[in-house]
């Protein structure tokens, strides 16, 4: 019975060094174990890594999660100080009261508005990174379908080390029977064991191979989903990221268009001369001129008008016509000048229609903005 002892107890050596007790998704090492048919050592090892490859997805998907979360709490931040400094900006454009212009106040004006616009697609952004990455992949990592599969393989791992511990016991009654006389009762007890032994390693394969199952779904679907939202995380990046840009530079060129607008005019008020009055021209009336359907006929022009290259100016002050034969102008007007006359009056054509209008009352123009060309015909 002494010898019986020890030889269990050199088994129970030899289970414990070969790992059959440790945790599951521990390194088992290749040593032998009380198991030698190779498609449950197969399905054992195959469990195995699929536990670690879903362990590794679901730290892999939280790390994402967290980072997205991060990255919205501090571009949140970002966005309330644009939207201060946006509505600062617009704030003095409004309450501005500088008595040399207004230019700067518009600027601030435009400047608040645009980027108001921007910090609203960043915000749009924020968003989409919750809902359609952050959101997803929470789900997943604290989903039914993950920990369903862990538990199926932590059942599997626990019904194993069941299993190996009644093959030692099923190899210590073997023993028994070899050392002693026959024995009803020990070869009894012995054929129980092996029952119980085969029993278990039934219901072990079976539910191995329904973990395997389970645990390659949830694999597969880790993989697709942390793809999908890694590639839509990168195109919500860069199309929002490109559309605000977009939208906030066309901003800027307004802003700096509007701007040049602003200065040329305030420059061309401190430099241009008094303001012509149309009563110096009422004396001498336009000379001679017939039109037909628009077209300016150069046989009835009278001898005191003087051609010239045409050229383009614009309306330093509303010039409001008397005649069918004049024409009506609004300050900033942009008009080609055609012909001009020796008592004070020129010809032109401005808005797709043609007259006089007196000379004083436009200043020649080298270049003009784009936005007011096609006001010209």
């Amino acid at each position: 019975m002494e010898a019986l002892w020890k030889q269990a107890s050199r088994l129970k050596e030899q289970v414990s060094r070969q790992g059959v007790f440790k945790p599951f998704g521990a390194a088992y090492g290749n040593s032998e174990n009380a198991f030698t048919d190779e498609s449950e050592v197969n399905l054992h090892q195959r469990l195995e890594k699929l536990y670690l490859s879903t362990r590794a997805a679901k730290h892999f998907q939280r790390d994402i999660v967290r980072g997205v979360e991060g990255y919205i709490v501090t571009g949140s931040k970002q966005v309330d100080i644009g939207n201060k400094l946006s509505d600062d900006s617009q704030k003095y454009g409004t309450g501005n009261t500088c008595t040399s212009g207004n230019t700067l106040s518009k600027a601030s004006m435009y400047y608040g508005k645009a980027r108001s616009l921007m910090e609203k697609e960043r915000g749009n952004m924020l968003r989409a990174f919750g809902t359609q990455v952050a959101e997803p992949l929470r789900a997943m990592v604290m989903g039914a379908p993950l920990e369903d599969a862990r538990h199926l393989a932590q059942r599997y791992d626990r019904m194993r080390q069941e299993a190996e511990a009644q093959a030692v016991e099923v190899s210590r009654r073997q023993n028994r029977v070899r050392e002693s006389a026959p024995n009803g009762d020990v070869i009894t007890k012995l054929e129980a064991a092996e029952y119980k032994l085969e029993e278990l390693k039934s219901s072990m394969v079976g539910l191995g191979k329904e973990a395997v199952a389970a645990m390659a779904a949830v694999e597969a679907q880790q993989q697709r989903l942390t793809l999908q939202r890694l590639i839509a995380m990168l195109l919500i990046s860069l199309a929002l990221k490109v559309e605000a840009e977009r939208a906030y530079h066309q901003r800027v060129l307004e802003i700096l268009d509007h701007l040049e607008q602003e200065m040329v005019s305030e420059r061309q008020k401190i430099e241009a001369p008094p303001t012509p009055s149309a009563e110096n021209y009422m004396a001498q009336p336009p000379p001679s001129y017939d039109e037909v359907n628009g077209m300016f006929a150069s046989s009835s022009v009278d001898d005191s008008v003087t051609s010239v290259d045409f050229f383009l100016g614009e309306a330093l002050d509303s010039f409001k016509a008397e005649s069918e034969s004049e024409l009506n102008l609004s300050a900033g007007d942009i008009v080609i000048v055609r012909k001009i006359s020796t008592n004070g009056w020129a010809e032109g054509e401005c808005k797709g229609k043609a007259g006089w209008f007196p000379h004083g009352y436009i200043e020649r123009r080298e270049r003009v903005l784009a936005s007011k060309v096609p006001h010209i015909f």
